[in-house]
């Protein structure tokens, strides 16, 4: 089935549950609920308003919650949860990879983690509590301990008898990792050797030193990155002395790569990644308000420096007309460059060497860009009003706006990248300022000086 055709079977799968869900048909329901997969399910619950998706979420088998919760995204499994007791969270948890467990635990408040913890076995709590202790966002926070390991002095034979008595491997296992009598690491065995190479071989004549062990305290992004770079499946993670802690797979990886160009899209809008669609009116409100009123200070500053220059836009009406040109031509501009900077942030292409470079590039691109289309502005200006001089003013205002938008485009992110602020959470908010606040000064500056 191709993927238009599996869109449009859940497109109609959700459409008849909805329909069901009107007509209070619940075995209706529950049938359809148990031909979805689980990530089915979970984009299904993410699509219907709270109160729908608490009379659907009982409907759905037992043994799939857990898995149906490690899609959801944060907001909207926080609020599936906060319904489910201590035992349900045990049953629907006891099945997941620890990596999935770990993410639902960080979501539920520190009291209800410790319970559910102390109700599961030791062995499995151990193994969670490890990933608990590192950082989410980076290898610790991300890996998966259900790892197969094995020792480098035994046959390929001795380790396919292993492999038999162990029953299930792991999902995503496309490796064994070797380690020593301490557990430390020393190479991955891959299984396509196991079965193609000779019997007699070793697992130190057989195993692979092409894959790095990725420490434990590197960020998400960075593993996200080596992944692509190296088109890996699976990687193993080590602690600062060589430990073989887990592995990260490429579906965890995979996830990373969403939540960062979620990140990246609703960041420039102040939004989060996980800010649910169908979220409650006064919860959405609140979380918007913030970057509403930093807006709100920066409209400000704008007008107030249109408000310096009262007398002479009362002179020449004109000049309120054309003034929205200068501000989006600049806008655009400086929102082209902003792009770009942080999409090469994103993918690690800018250090302290060729930074200068961009700057030079995007400068004399944004000057070239201003001249172009000053020519082109002011000549339709002078056609429209009959006056030359403001056609050159606002074709010179168009040339400084634009080149100072391309510059800020770059220093910009640089400079918040630098103190610790996420350039795409509040770069387009300071461009905005800036092309604002230069293009209605240049304008209305060589508009006083000139003209008026």
């Amino acid at each position: 089935m191709s993927e238009l055709d599996q869109h449009r079977s859940l497109n109609h799968s959700l459409n008849a549950f909805s329909e069901a869900l009107k007509s209070g048909r619940f075995v209706r329901m529950r049938r359809l609920l148990a031909s979805l997969h689980p990530a089915e399910t979970a984009h299904l619950l993410e699509s219907l308003p709270p109160n729908e998706r608490l009379v659907c979420w009982p409907i759905i088998n037992p043994e799939l919650r857990g898995e149906v919760l490690s899609y959801i995204g944060e907001d909207v499994r926080t609020g599936l949860m906060t319904g489910m007791d201590t035992a349900d969270l045990l049953s629907a948890t006891e099945d997941l990879d620890t990596d999935d467990v770990v993410d639902i635990l960080q979501d539920l408040p520190g009291h209800v983690m410790q319970e559910v913890l102390r109700a599961m076995n030791s062995q499995r709590r151990r193994r969670i509590e490890a990933i608990l202790a590192d950082e989410e966002d980076t290898a610790g926070g991300l890996m998966n301990t259900d790892v197969v390991t094995v020792r480098s002095d035994i046959t390929l034979e001795v380790v396919l008898r292993y492999l038999r008595k162990y029953g299930e491997l792991p999902e995503n296992t496309d490796s064994l990792y070797v380690v020593d009598h301490q557990d430390k690491y020393l190479g991955t065995l891959r299984l396509s050797q196991v079965v193609s190479r000779s019997r007699s071989l070793t697992v130190r004549e057989a195993m692979s030193h092409q894959v790095d062990p990725i420490p434990a305290n590197m960020s998400d992004h960075d593993v996200a990155h080596r992944f692509e770079k190296h088109d890996l499946i699976s990687a193993p993670v080590v602690d600062k002395d060589n430990h073989l802690l887990g592995r990260i797979t490429i579906d965890d990886v995979v996830d990373v790569i969403r939540d960062e160009a979620e990140h990246s899209l609703l960041s420039m809008a102040g939004l989060s990644e996980d800010e649910d669609t169908f979220a409650p009116v006064k919860k959405s409100i609140h979380r918007r308000s913030v970057w509403l009123g930093i807006n709100l200070l920066t409209a400000f500053l704008a007008a107030w420096v249109i408000g310096l220059f009262d007398t002479t836009i009362e002179k020449l009406v004109a000049l309120a007309v054309l003034m929205p040109i200068v501000a989006s031509m600049g806008g655009i501009a400086g929102s082209q460059t902003l792009t770009l900077v942080i999409r090469s942030m994103a993918l690690d292409q800018l250090n302290d060497k060729n930074q200068r470079w961009l700057l030079r590039k995007e400068f004399l691109v944004g000057m070239a860009n201003g001249v172009i289309w000053a020519i082109a502005i002011a000549f339709v200006t002078y056609l429209w009003f009959g006056n030359f001089l403001l056609g050159i003013m606002i074709g010179a205002a168009i040339i400084v706006n634009m080149t100072a938008a391309a510059v800020a485009g770059v220093m910009i992110p640089l400079g918040l990248k630098r103190i610790g602020i996420d350039p795409a959470l509040s770069g387009s908010v300071l461009l905005t300022t800036v092309t604002d606040v230069v293009g209605f000064m240049a304008f209305l500056g060589f508009a006083t000086l000139f003209i008026v």
